[in-house]
């Protein structure tokens, strides 16, 4: 008996999938397994050229677009590497710190200097540019200002044993004034040499009877003239400068006159401010030049 019949019976393809394949039982023809087995294995030898295949197009298709990108990038819309701006050099530590040359300020000029010789204390000096206008305020107290005198004789206008200490330590000058107040009178007097150590050695040959003759008049009485006097000898650059207190009254002073001796500590003072104020002035004056 066999099956399958009964119908048109399709052929079997075995190229073609789900086609149905003979078969017979019984007394029927046996299968040809050999043609099966080498038909198997040619279709399976057909799926694996496939896969080959689109492989290697695939393959061919990657290459041919990494090409393309290469070609684009050394193409004329590409740039030469030639022609790239070439990368500024990075600065050193010696061009990021500029350096300079080193400076140093030039000393401040020494007022002292500047009245300590004649070469260059060339200001001009007379008793109205020491001693200036018609008083003279010290704290609280107020001195009237008296006569004045200026000779070149400087012997002329000292007494004791000043005038040998100026006429032998090279003065040229001696300028005095008075000034007044409450009954107690004070000259000062300031000498005037060529230079700071003629000056110093000066002072230093005073003594207690090195004196300046008082200067009186122009409202000031005469005083000092037999009476005792307290009297002081200073000095700074080429000036030495003396000065004499005492009563208008004739009266003699005694370590109790504590006016008379602040009132000569006072004139001393101004006369060594405005001698230090010359030489700032012309200090000044160079500078500016």
């Amino acid at each position: 008996m066999s099956y399958g019949q009964g119908g048109s019976q399709s052929q079997w393809d075995p190229w073609k999938p789900n086609s149905q394949q003979p078969w017979s039982g019984g007394d029927g023809p046996s299968p040809d397994w050999a043609a099966l087995a080498e038909a198997s294995e040619t279709r399976n030898r057909r799926r694996r050229l496939l896969f080959i295949g689109g492989g290697a197009l695939a393959t061919v298709a990657v290459g041919t677009a990494v090409a393309m990108a290469v070609v684009s990038a050394n193409g004329t819309n590409g740039r030469p590497g030639s022609q790239l701006p070439a990368s500024a050099p990075l600065p050193s530590d010696s061009a990021a710190a500029p350096s300079f040359a080193p400076t140093s300020a030039p000393p401040p000029l020494d007022p002292k200097d500047f009245i300590s010789s004649a070469g260059k204390d060339t200001a001009p000096l007379s008793p109205e540019t020491l001693f200036p206008g018609t008083q003279l305020t010290m704290g609280e107290s107020v001195y009237k200002k008296g006569p004045t005198a200026d000779v070149k004789n400087c012997a002329a206008a000292a007494q004791g044993t000043l005038p040998q200490v100026l006429t032998s330590g090279g003065c040229t000058r001696l300028m005095r004034v008075t000034y007044v107040k409450d009954g107690i009178a004070v000259t000062v007097g300031v000498a005037v040499f060529d230079t700071e150590a003629q000056a110093t050695k000066a002072k230093g040959r005073a003594d207690r009877k090195s004196i300046v003759k008082p200067l009186s008049g122009k409202g000031v009485k005469p005083f000092c003239t037999g009476a005792v006097c307290r009297s002081t000898t200073n000095a700074y650059g080429r000036y030495a400068y003396f000065t004499l207190s005492g009563f208008t009254s004739g009266k003699n002073v005694t370590a109790k006159d504590t006016k008379v001796f602040r009132t000569g500590d006072d004139l001393a003072e101004f006369a060594f401010r405005q001698i230090r104020r010359r030489g700032e002035a012309q200090a000044s004056a160079a500078a500016s030049q």
